[in-house]
């Protein structure tokens, strides 16, 4: 009987969550503050709308497709060396990016944060479970923890601006480095070392057949009007896709402790969540990416007016973040999921109107539509996929659809860049303001009508269930 050792933990979790939570808010940070200096990167180093989309999804590609392996080592190797380890390389990634002297070097900056970053998400949660076991206690540390998500992804665009209008584009990664390192030193004073009694063996072949094949199909669509769709750098990597996703099927369905389950995929439910939640957030990142270089490079505002332009998506999200819950436990989560999807199609199929010097006006409200749309789909979703699995396979379950939702990232750019580049006279440095808005509205129109198709599916494969009141989960 130690009574002097027990409060220590619980002395110091509030501590340790704050800490924590700073190092989420860099994660989630970094991959909304880099649009808004997208522009003085491609004046400052010279490149064109392929390597801009680069800069947003080697950071993703890499945070996606890791993601499902990060908890896992979490709880093989520690949960506090992990989650220090992938703090401290976060925090010289960053140092990286911002004395990048070439786009290359930016890059692999972005690459090394992607791997970084990944490494801190899930272990995040596991280390919260351990040091707040009482139920109530540990909701509410939740909340805080994807609050401040939440709040890194509003606070993006805006801080971003403010940055690069008075620093310069470097800064948007310098203000990692103090917050990263001063987090690394606290946590490594004040949290102890936890790790789950059994081993999980990595599936690394799954892994890397996973990663090879999404950076194939990333390459094919950002490089494939440069270099010619029938050229062969983009014929091989089309046939490396092909060849990576029949390995990978094949070795998962062998797999003892596969990266993805598919036997997920045998549930409709399941099969919901994932689709709703990669074309709603692919309609939001592609209006992120689209209108952040419309608004700097056709309409000409500065990166902090920019930032403040978004403002009606940042706050919309926040807000209906914190109600969407509590409506799908009215509703159900399908009418939710329906009407997130509607919401989502309908805003991103407004901006198909934007023109050059277009008013405020014009898209504030359909930023906020987008904004409540995917804050819908993403809580009806979660919800959908508790009523969808047992309790000890939920980790698992959200851990897919949430990697889904970050491929939709990464192709919504891929595409926006790819059409932008289709009507422009070279797909190089300079806008043609007219050139431009026809690729956008391309993007536009086929992002808001795949938005409202996956909520027309979600009837279809759904429509006959009853609805569904989950108080517990809101609780939960």
């Amino acid at each position: 009987m130690d009574p002097a050792q027990k409060p220590s933990p619980l002395r110091n979790r509030g501590i340790v969550l704050l800490f924590i939570c700073f190092g989420i808010f860099m994660v989630y940070l970094d991959s909304m503050i880099v649009n808004v200096a997208l522009p003085s990167i491609r004046s400052d180093l010279h490149v064109g709308i392929s390597s801009l989309q680069w800069v947003i999804d080697a950071y993703t590609i890499a945070f996606a497709c890791l993601l499902l392996t990060a908890g896992n080592l979490g709880d093989s190797w520690g949960h506090k060396k992990v989650f220090i380890g992938g703090l401290l390389g976060f925090t010289l990634a960053s140092l990286a990016c911002a004395f990048a002297p070439s786009i290359s070097m930016l890059l692999i900056g972005r690459v090394l944060q992607g791997i970084t970053g990944s490494m801190m998400i899930p272990v995040s949660l596991a280390i919260i479970r351990g040091i707040y076991p009482e139920p109530a206690a540990r909701a509410k540390a939740i909340g805080i923890w994807a609050g401040i998500g939440g709040l890194a992804l509003a606070a993006g665009p805006v801080a971003g601006g403010l940055l690069v209008e008075h620093w310069g584009w470097q800064s948007i990664f310098w203000i990692n480095i103090p917050l990263g390192l001063l987090s690394a030193a606290v946590l490594g004073t004040v949290l102890k070392e936890t790790r789950t009694k059994r081993s999980q063996k990595q599936d690394v072949l799954g892994q890397i057949l996973f990663i090879a094949g999404i950076s194939a199909l990333t390459y094919a669509c950002i490089e494939g009007n440069s270099l010619g769709w029938l050229s062969w750098p983009i014929l091989l990597a089309l046939g490396g896709v092909l060849v990576c996703l029949i390995l990978f099927v094949r070795w998962e369905l062998r797999c003892k402790e596969p990266l993805i389950p598919l036997d997920f995929f045998r549930n409709r439910i399941f099969n919901v969540a994932c689709t709703v939640n990669f074309f709603g957030f692919f309609g939001m990142y592609a209006v992120i990416f689209l209108l952040t270089l419309y608004l700097q490079n056709i309409n000409h505002y500065s990166a902090l007016a920019t930032g403040i332009r978004f403002l009606p998506l940042t706050a919309s999200i926040m807000v209906a973040s914190f109600v969407g819950s509590t409506i799908a436990s009215r509703i159900g989560y399908l009418r939710l999921i329906m009407l997130g999807t509607s919401l989502v199609g309908v805003g991103v199929l407004v901006l198909t109107l934007l023109k050059e010097g277009s008013g405020y006006l014009t898209y504030a409200w359909a930023l906020a539509l987008v904004g409540i749309g995917v804050s819908f789909i993403g809580a009806a979703s979660t919800i959908a996929l508790i009523d969808a699995v047992p309790p000890e396979r939920a980790g698992a379950a959200y851990g897919v659809t949430n990697t889904f939702r970050q491929l939709s990232a990464i192709f919504a750019v891929a595409l926006s860049g790819t059409l932008i580049s289709q009507h422009m006279d070279t797909p190089t440095i300079e806008f043609t303001p007219a050139l431009f808005l026809e690729g956008s509205r391309s993007s536009f129109f086929i992002a808001g009508i795949a938005s409202l198709i996956a909520g027309i599916c979600a009837f279809v494969l759904l429509g006959n269930r009853t609805r569904v009141l989950v108080k517990n989960d809101v609780a939960q």
